[in-house]
């Protein structure tokens, strides 16, 4: 497998919060690591997947946030540069939510969004 990188400055980031989280979910899976990518989906074009994953794929970003790894997937890379991934409390429940500057419009749930 081979691990591609990219500029650190403009890649996805996580906040403390969602490197606790994060890691909360790993800690039991040792060697798994967290990977994020999107897929075409819902009213504006597409959404986020979060997958615990074995590996990255080949041409994966991997990205180290202390006990937590993220892998990128290449083929959604440029549409989440400078992507901040956060856990935020919504009422009672905690929520992952992704501060992405690529995009341009959202669906009215939040579900799926579209970039220029």
């Amino acid at each position: 497998m081979t691990v591609t990188t990219f500029d650190p400055v403009s890649s996805v980031s996580l906040t403390a919060s969602a490197q606790k989280y994060f890691a909360s979910k790993l800690v039991k899976q040792p060697g798994k690591l967290i990977r994020l990518s999107t897929k075409e989906s819902g009213c504006t074009g597409f959404s986020y997947v979060l997958d615990i994953v074995e590996a990255a794929l080949e041409g994966d970003t991997v990205l180290a946030f202390g006990d937590v790894s993220l892998a990128v997937d290449s083929q959604s890379a440029a549409m989440l540069k400078g992507t901040e991934i956060d856990l935020v409390r919504e009422g009672v429940n905690e929520v992952v939510k992704f501060k992405n500057p690529n995009v341009v419009a959202e669906c009215g749930c939040g579900e799926s969004f579209s970039v220029s």
